[in-house]
């Protein structure tokens, strides 16, 4: 049996009730077999893919919060700090009903290769909490992320470990949990949390970073094959700040987004979602916590499809940006009956083992989303390096940096795969190029 097999059964028998860890894990290792069999004994002797596998340390607390009526609630929180052998842990914090351990886990494992695929010395960490922010007022969201930080607080530091914000998470969410930080440790150390807002620490162009990031690697993609952007129809999930950078960018490059979604449905605009009034809309519509893509189709008259995914309209490039496994194998059978010839996976694993087997043996290319959102991490490490530096870059600079690590990112993935004779296979680059560097370095810092 190939060691990558044998740590894949392993793994299946370990996390057996943890289904996203088993997927996750497979689809990261499976794709790395040709890399490991050329230094089968060097990594096998070393443990290097169970090190990988296995957390550094997995963290869980009891967060207890009161709501406006006085009445005392229990969440349970959690940190997963995988790996840092390139840099200290990076990793958002998610505040939503489905988040237990298994997708912790398998998160932050994803965000180890990620985070190397940048070239930034960062690690690889994901946390976040049960706490719904839906429906909650602005002083129930302070308190809950007020009592978070205050277990949170004595496990992450600017060399230690740097959380994010992620789904749950925004903009205010992270000003109370830094507010709290600074409360407890009694310093300014803005360099503890990412996606702050500007007038202390924060990035511009952050809130579009992953979006911008995904568009940037798109065209890459779309230039190997000597097309562009402009021109191209798109098929887009999701209408938070992913899918908002996204479709901000494709229109700025000439592309045209005809589908945005929600969790009632999809909106289908002819006319492309690509004038400044509609894209801005974007952003009042996630403001409103309404949470209804329909808002969009009764403000504009584009058709409202309610309970569907847009995976059935015909586009030229389908861009899933909403969560993890929207699109299945029935997806995936309705994307290829349309003859989309190309894929980019922008969300989170936002596709299922099956599906994208499916996906990359009938399209013609398929980008993956630990190379493809790789942006929102990048841009996330330069706050870091401003943080540090005390000096804040222009949206032009930060755009310009983040247009080049993306252009990086699809190259190295391009030539990880064509090294190893697998041709212009982006998915298994991703894997190759960001396991690489991390197991380098993990054998030239020893067994520990």
């Amino acid at each position: 049996m190939s060691y990558v097999t044998e740590v894949i059964a392993n793994l299946k028998q370990k996390y057996s009730t943890q289904p996203e860890v088993i997927q996750t894990d497979a689809a990261v290792l499976g794709p790395l077999a040709p890399v490991i069999e050329k230094n089968e004994e060097l990594y096998r002797s070393n443990a290097i893919l169970e090190r990988l596998t296995e957390p550094d340390r997995e963290i869980s607390f009891r967060v207890t919060w009161t709501d406006d009526n006085g009445t005392v609630h229990v969440n349970k929180g959690y940190r997963v700090q995988f790996n840092n052998a390139i840099g200290p842990y990076k990793g958002g914090l998610r505040f939503h009903p489905s988040v237990y351990i298994g997708i912790m886990k398998f998160l932050g494992f994803e965000q180890i290769f990620k985070n190397s695929l940048t070239g930034l010395p960062i690690g690889g960490a994901k946390g976040g909490s049960d706490f719904d922010p839906r429906g909650k007022s602005d002083r129930e969201i302070m308190r809950f992320c007020q009592a978070f930080m205050t277990e949170l607080y004595r496990h992450i530091g600017p060399d230690m470990d740097v959380p994010a914000g992620d789904l749950g998470v925004g903009g205010r969410e992270i000003g109370y949990l830094y507010g709290q930080y600074k409360r407890i440790k009694g310093s300014f150390e803005n360099g503890v949390l990412t996606g702050k807002g500007i007038p202390y620490g924060g990035s511009l162009i952050r809130p579009e970073a992953t979006g911008f990031g995904a568009t940037y690697y798109a065209a890459e993609m779309l230039k190997h094959f000597g097309e562009s952007v402009e021109g191209k129809t798109f098929a887009v999930s999701g209408f938070g700040n992913v899918a908002w950078g996204a479709v901000k960018k494709i229109t700025e490059l000439g592309g045209k987004v005809l589908t945005i979604s929600g969790p009632d449905g999809y909106i289908y605009d002819k006319d492309g979602v690509s004038t400044p009034e509609k894209i801005a809309y974007m952003l009042e519509m996630r403001a409103s916590g309404r949470d209804k893509v329909q808002d969009y189709a009764d403000k504009f008259g584009a058709q409202f499809f309610p309970g569907q995914k847009p995976w059935g309209v015909k586009a030229d490039v389908v861009m899933p940006c909403a969560t993890q496994n929207e699109v299945g194998v029935d997806e995936a059978k309705q994307i290829i009956a349309n003859g989309v010839p190309y894929y980019v996976e922008v969300s989170n694993m936002p596709t299922t083992n099956e599906a994208l087997a499916l996906l990359r043996a009938n399209c013609k290319s398929v980008a993956p989303s630990k190379a493809v959102n790789a942006g929102g991490v990048a841009v996330s490490a330069l706050e870091m390096s401003q943080n540090s530096m005390r000096y804040s870059w222009t949206a032009e600079e930060v755009d310009a940096k983040l247009k080049q690590i993306m252009k990086n990112i699809h190259d190295n993935s391009a030539a990880a795969a064509e090294e190893v004779g697998l041709g212009y296979d982006l998915v298994a680059g991703a894997n190759i190029a960001g396991f690489k560097k991390v197991a380098d370095a993990m054998l030239a810092q020893g067994i520990i």
